[in-house]
């Protein structure tokens, strides 16, 4: 359920403690009397991208030193272009990772970044999008509102009507209207009241107003739900949990209006990808044309996402894009004034302390494994050396001896394969021949 938190594996933790900022960001808004969404909003995203500037910063690293060392590791995948056998492949692999070794990067740096960042993407677009579930004071606004409306319809008639066509009259029910029957069934009061809120939270003005119409009782109810609710959602004139597309739909002036959210996640996510370090130009570098072709994507696809959802994700893109334009203008300053040159040197003196680091350890095994060869060979010395040695441990008599040598030399010049026919055979003559001793 939308109310319910969210139980994802690491996501849900993460939206988890996500929400108590949030909620306590509320909270401290409510106190100097501007309880707002938006603003909490806004002051949450700013908090999440300055815990997030080390890692950005160490990704912005990575992208400068990968340009750096970009043309070296196209010079060995040139050399070794057309030569799939295995120790071409395996020497290609050891020079580009001293390529790596050499400038203190890892192949998978940027990588890391960004599954760490992932995570908390995907805990905060969880927390936005279901905000009554992590704000208890928001969720307190749709009361007694939903109790009221339980008492009046507990079968969810009048949440769940459709017209002749059998489309929803309530655009956001048919989202739930499978769980909602379901816990109508299970006659499960919370689960259903639950319902109601995540189908009121996504409620537009007109739904509201058509709700009013079919129970004019709730009338007061609605109001002051509503009431609260705006003050919570309205940031500069926009309902924060409408989308654009829903605004558009009165006509007029809010069509302009509409489109602001928009055009600015667009705006804003273009200009941040313009600041980011660019990738390499070089035509045959496919991982870099394909950087490329997504960054030209990105803002498009901005605009298109920020259209159909609430302003609410619309505004927290924006401010997220804003935020990292900043801190890429001082990231930039400060990675501009950085020796790279330096750095490489410094990254390259490490390289080589871990590479005899490395080969101490491979001599330390090599000795090892010749320390327990030369026990093995000694053991099979032991096991396997001539009579007259076995005569210590066995103590056999000469003539025994000289005979069950000349024994085993006879068994080692014959080989017969074990169980056939002349492997038989040739022990029933050495049977006849040396006696039966072992």
């Amino acid at each position: 359920m939308f109310l319910t938190k969210s139980t994802t594996f690491i996501i849900g933790p993460v939206a988890e403690l996500i929400g108590y900022i949030m909620n306590l960001i509320f909270y401290l808004l409510g106190n100097i009397g501007l309880p707002n969404i938006g603003l909490s909003i806004i002051i949450m995203t700013i908090l999440i991208y300055m815990a997030m500037l080390p890692l950005t910063i160490r990704q912005q690293k990575f992208s400068k030193l990968q340009r750096k060392m970009q043309p070296e590791i196209n010079k060995i995948q040139k050399k070794y272009q057309g030569r799939k056998d295995n120790d071409s492949v395996a020497a290609q692999q050891e020079e580009i990772r001293q390529v790596y070794d050499k400038y203190g990067v890892s192949a998978t740096g940027s990588c890391v970044q960004l599954i760490i960042q992932m995570p908390i993407l995907f805990a905060l677009y969880r927390v936005f999008y279901n905000i009554p579930a992590y704000l208890p004071l928001v969720k307190d606004a749709f009361f007694p509102l939903v109790d009221k409306l339980y008492e009046l319809d507990p079968a969810a008639e009048v949440i769940l009507s459709q017209d002749a066509d059998g489309k929803y009259l309530f655009s956001s029910a048919a989202q739930f209207a499978k769980q909602l029957t379901t816990n109508i069934e299970a006659g499960s009061t919370d689960a259903i009241k639950n319902n109601f809120i995540d189908i009121l939270n996504k409620f537009q003005s007109a739904d509201w107003t058509s709700l009013s119409g079919k129970l004019s009782s709730l009338g007061d109810n609605i109001a002051t739900t509503t009431t609260k609710l705006n003050q919570y959602n309205n940031f500069l004139g926009l309902n924060i949990a409408e989308s654009p597309s829903n605004i558009m739909r009165r006509g007029g002036i809010m069509i302009v209006v509409a489109l602001i959210i928009p055009f600015l996640a667009a705006f804003t996510q273009w200009l941040n990808v313009k600041l980011m370090p660019q990738a390499s130009s070089d035509p045959n570098d496919q991982t870099a044309q394909t950087m490329k072709t997504m960054n030209l994507m990105m803002p498009a696809m901005s605009a298109v996402f920020c259209f159909s959802l609430p302003s609410g994700m619309g505004l927290y893109w924006i401010v997220g894009a804003v935020v990292r334009i900043v801190q890429q203008i001082f990231i930039n300053k400060h990675i501009d004034k950085m020796d790279i040159d330096e750095m490489i040197e410094k990254n390259s003196e490490k390289a080589k302390a871990k590479a005899e680091k490395r080969k101490e350890k491979a001599e330390s095994r090599g000795e090892i494994a010749a320390m327990s060869s030369s026990r093995s060979d000694a053991g099979a010395t032991r096991r396997t050396g001539t009579n007259r040695d076995n005569r210590l441990i066995t103590k056999l008599s000469l003539e025994e001896e000289n005979r069950i040598e000349a024994m085993n030399n006879d068994r080692k010049s014959k080989k017969f394969k074990e169980g056939s026919l002349s492997y038989h055979a040739d022990m029933v003559r050495r049977f006849n021949e040396f006696g039966k001793d072992n």
